[in-house]
């Protein structure tokens, strides 16, 4: 029994499904597919995602291979209950989510999903898999395997490896090529932004934005904001990435230097209190903390509220400020929660069109191959990648050139020289 906000919205989220559904082709092209092949025949999923009109075209398409499919919601801000409604009442999925449920609703609609006893998971962040061995390992020998959609579910899932501790095997979608590009590069950096300034109505150009990373989500922000105006800089752990950063022409400074300077912060890391006490303590007044990492810790909210002599909530939608003793006031977005999705619609769907694409096409290929894979973290399979990238091609109708049989024997071969 599904749990939703409100079924009388299932018509405005059909609409908003089946625009979206336009920007797709690639996953139409494989709806299409498996209706015809039904690769997942009987099969049960239970899946962690943002519940999004572009996710409710991933959901159509494992149903038309033949899943039945349970879905909770992997960040309840980025909840659309439109779309929740229209998945229940007209595309028959079960749906456990609400857009704003707090940390107990949250957890109980996971817990909703893992009750099917799916077969298939797959995760956005890793908090189903995660509940799934610490709090329903019962229901671990049901399931044969599970696709991993986010950077920071693939690191928690790397970590579940090297303790022994995972028990079925995952796939790190989010390490295809197509993903990493498409979705982290391209999608990050836009849907970030126009978060950012929907809640704020800001004009970047001629700020500084400090970006916290310089992995694929880092540099598509970075080359966003430039192309806005924006005088970027680059706060790094990773001495190769500042390289990259530094001769790409990005400023690139300590977050303790950068702190004071900053009109705008993002950050983008996967990690926790990249944005801690002590750089609050130095930002300018107004400054605009915003958050694109999966999970809500990337910024130190607490040390903020506790800062903070007053907050003014929702000075507008998904802006709340903080002002402290010395009366700046520093402007938190989307709770410090995913501020693209939050504060905006997430990625355009030409870009989920890709990352889904991948999803279901791994989904199909798990279904044969569950069984050959030790229970550790593998790889989306290279073929899975190249034919996502040649029906995204086609659909720009964009032609390529293909090795001559001379150019194929040179590339095989070591005893050609010069």
């Amino acid at each position: 029994m599904s749990d939703i906000a409100d079924a009388s919205l299932a018509w405005d989220g059909v609409k908003r499904i089946e625009w979206a559904d336009r920007g797709m082709p690639v996953l139409r092209q494989i709806r299409e597919r498996f209706a015809a092949e039904r690769p997942l025949d009987g099969l049960r999923v239970a899946a962690c995602m943002h519940i999004t009109t572009e996710t409710a075209g991933l959901i159509r398409t494992l149903q038309a291979g033949g899943a039945s499919v349970a879905l909770a919601a992997s960040n309840p801000l980025s909840t659309q209950d439109d779309t929740a409604a229209a998945l229940v009442e007209e595309y028959g999925a079960e749906v456990f989510a609400r857009a704003g449920t707090d940390r107990e609703g949250y957890y109980a609609h996971i817990h909703q999903a893992l009750e099917t006893q799916p077969d298939l998971v797959l995760d956005d962040g890793c908090d189903l898999v995660n509940t799934l061995h610490i709090d329903r390992p019962d229901l671990l020998g049901t399931v044969r395997a599970g696709c991993e959609q986010t950077t920071t579910g693939v690191i928690r899932l790397h970590q579940m490896a090297r303790e022994g501790a995972l028990r079925f095997p995952m796939v790190a979608v989010n390490d295809t090529d197509t993903k990493h590009m498409f979705d982290n590069r391209y999608g990050t950096g836009q849907s970030t932004l126009d978060g950012i300034i929907r809640a704020t109505n800001t004009l970047l150009a001629g700020k500084t934005i400090v970006i916290a990373g310089f992995g694929y989500c880092g540099r598509g922000l970075a080359e966003r904001a430039r192309g806005l105006g924006a005088r970027v800089v680059i706060t790094e752990i990773d001495p190769v990435k500042a390289l990259d950063a530094a001769l790409q022409g990005y400023a690139v400074q300590p977050m303790s230097e950068a702190a004071p300077h900053g009109d705008v912060f993002i950050t983008v890391t996967g990690n926790r209190e990249v944005v801690n006490g002590s750089h609050l303590a130095v930002m300018k007044d107004g400054a605009i903390l915003a958050n694109s990492g999966h999970f809500d810790v990337e910024i130190d909210v607490r040390a903020l509220e506790e800062m903070a002599v007053d907050v003014h909530r929702g000075v507008r939608p998904q802006a709340d400020e903080y002002v402290l003793a010395d009366g700046r006031r520093l402007v938190l977005l989307a709770e410090g929660r995913l501020v693209n999705l939050a504060a905006a619609e997430g990625h355009p769907a030409a870009v989920m069109d890709m990352s889904f694409a991948d999803q279901a096409l791994t989904c199909a290929w798990l279904a044969k191959a569950a069984e050959t894979l030790a229970p550790a973290v593998h790889d989306v399979p290279e073929a899975i990648d190249t034919e996502v990238a040649r029906l995204k091609l086609a659909s720009m109708s964009i032609a390529i050139d293909t090795l001559t049989p001379d150019q194929e024997d040179y590339l095989s071969s070591w005893r050609l020289g010069s």
